[in-house]
C-alpha cells in the first residue's frame, strides 16, 4: 500500500501577499509572531501595504543561514512572552524552517532532539502544532509547502524534523517579494528548486502524482530559471521559477537523495556557513553520474533530458554548463571545504533521511569519491 497526500492551501500569483490579512483571520491567528531576517527587513518587504497587518507583531530576525536549535529556542521565549498563538515566516527556506521548529514546541513538551525523523521522531508530532504561514521571498527551498525541517542541533547533527503536520497551513507564494533577489542568490534558490525536483523524481519510491509535478517544475526552471538571472525584472519568468520551486517542494513526501544527504551533512560544519542550495548545484552533477549506473535511474535521467530539451550531451554535463552561466562556484573548496571533514561528512550523509531514498545505495567510499570529484 502507498500512502499518497497532497497537502496544504496555497495562494500563487503576483499580488498574491494581499490575502494574508485575511489568511489570519480565516486560521484565527490573533497574535502572530514574525520570524524573518535582517536581509528581508532591509529589502523593505516588512513594510510593505499588505504587511501593516504584522505592523505591531513581535518579530525574530536573528535566522542564522541554517537553522539552530539555539535560534529556535530564543524565538521560543519571544512567542512566549508575547503570548502568540501562530507564526508568520516570511523569506527563503531559513526563517521558514526555523518558524517550523517554533510551531513544533510551541505545543509539544521537551527537547527538539526527541522530534527528529530518525530519532524515532515523526509519530511525536501532533495536529497541535501552532498554526504557520509562510511567505516565500525566494524561489527555491519549497519550504513553504514541505513537511520537513532542517535543523542543526548544538552538538552539531543537522537533522530532519518530518511531519504533515509541520507543512505550513497556508503557503502565499507572490513572485513580485521576488523581484529584488540578487542575481547570485536567484541562482543559488533556483538551482536548489531544481535539485529538488531532480532528486525526487529520481526517487525510488511510487508516488506516479509527485513525479508528475517533479518532472513540470524542472522543465519550468529550466527554462525561467536563465531568464530570471539575466533579468530580475521579469516578472514571467520569476513566476515560473517560483512554481517550479513551489513543485519541488510539493514533492518532497518522495524523498530525496545523495545531493541532499551530502549538503545536509556539510550545512552542519560550524565552522563553514555554506549555502544550501550552492551546495545542491555543485553536488547533482557528480551525484546524477554516481547513481546512472542504476538502470531504472538512467532512463529517468533520459526522460529529464527530454523534457529539457538536452541533446548531444548528458543531464549531467549540461548542469555543470548551467551552473557556470550561473556563476555558481565549480569546486566546494572554493567555498573553504577541506578534505580534513570527508569522513564527518560521509558519516553524517549516511545517517540522513535523505539516503534512504537515493537511488542507488551509495557507500561511504562511495560518498567520498563525489566528494574529491568536485574538489
Amino acid at each position: 500500500m502507498n500512502i499518497i497526500q497532497y497537502l496544504t492551501t496555497i495562494h500563487f500569483g503576483a499580488g498574491a501577499v494581499s490575502s494574508l490579512s485575511q489568511t489570519l483571520e480565516e486560521l484565527g491567528i490573533t497574535r502572530p509572531f514574525v520570524i524573518s531576517d535582517h536581509g528581508v527587513k532591509a529589502a523593505g518587504l516588512l513594510g510593505s501595504d499588505a504587511m501593516q497587518v504584522l505592523s505591531s507583531a513581535p518579530a525574530f530576525l536573528d535566522v542564522p543561514t541554517n537553522p539552530t536549535e539555539s535560534a529556535v529556542k530564543e524565538a521560543l521565549v519571544a512567542y512566549r512572552q508575547h503570548g502568540c498563538n501562530g507564526v508568520v515566516a516570511i523569506g527563503g527556506g531559513s526563517p521558514i524552517d526555523l518558524a517550523k521548529g517554533v510551531a513544533l514546541l510551541a505545543t509539544h513538551e521537551g527537547e527538539l532532539e526527541q522530534y527528529a525523523a530518525i530519532l524515532g521522531g515523526i509519530p511525536k508530532i501532533t495536529s497541535s502544532v501552532a498554526p504557520l504561514v509562510a511567505v516565500p521571498t525566494t524561489a527555491g527551498t519549497g519550504s513553504e509547502v514541505g513537511r520537513a525541517a532542517l535543523i542543526t542541533l548544538d552538538d552539531g547533527r543537522k537533522l530532519g524534523f518530518i511531519s504533515p503536520f509541520l507543512i505550513p497551513r497556508r503557503a502565499i507564494c507572490d513572485p513580485e517579494l521576488t523581484l529584488g533577489l540578487p542575481p547570485a542568490l536567484t541562482a543559488a534558490t533556483g538551482l536548489d528548486a531544481l535539485s529538488h525536483c531532480i532528486e525526487t523524481y529520481l526517487s525510488p519510491r511510487y508516488n506516479p502524482p509527485a513525479e508528475a509535478i517533479a518532472v513540470d517544475g524542472f522543465a519550468r526552471i529550466w527554462e525561467a530559471l536563465p531568464k530570471a538571472y539575466a533579468n530580475g525584472a521579469n516578472l514571467s519568468a520569476r513566476t515560473e521559477v517560483m512554481m517550479g520551486a513551489l513543485q519541488g517542494g510539493l514533492t518532497f513526501q518522495k524523498g530525496l537523495g545523495a545531493v541532499h544527504a551530502l549538503s545536509h551533512a556539510l550545512g552542519g560544519l560550524k565552522e563553514l556557513k555554506l549555502h544550501h542550495g550552492t551546495l545542491n548545484a555543485i553536488l547533482m552533477p557528480p551525484v546524477l553520474r554516481a547513481n546512472a549506473s542504476h538502470a531504472a535511474t538512467a532512463a529517468k535521467i533520459s526522460r529529464l533530458e527530454a523534457a529539457a530539451g538536452i541533446e548531444g550531451t548528458t543531464l549531467a554535463d549540461a548542469l555543470d554548463e548551467l551552473n557556470r552561466k550561473l556563476g555558481v562556484p565549480r569546486k566546494l573548496s572554493t567555498l573553504g571545504v577541506t578534505r580534513d571533514v570527508f569522513a564527518w561528512t560521509c558519516e553524517r550523509a549516511l545517517a540522513d533521511h535523505s539516503h534512504q531514498t537515493n537511488p542507488r545505495n551509495l557507500t561511504s567510499e562511495e560518498y567520498a569519491e563525489i566528494l574529491e570529484s568536485v574538489m
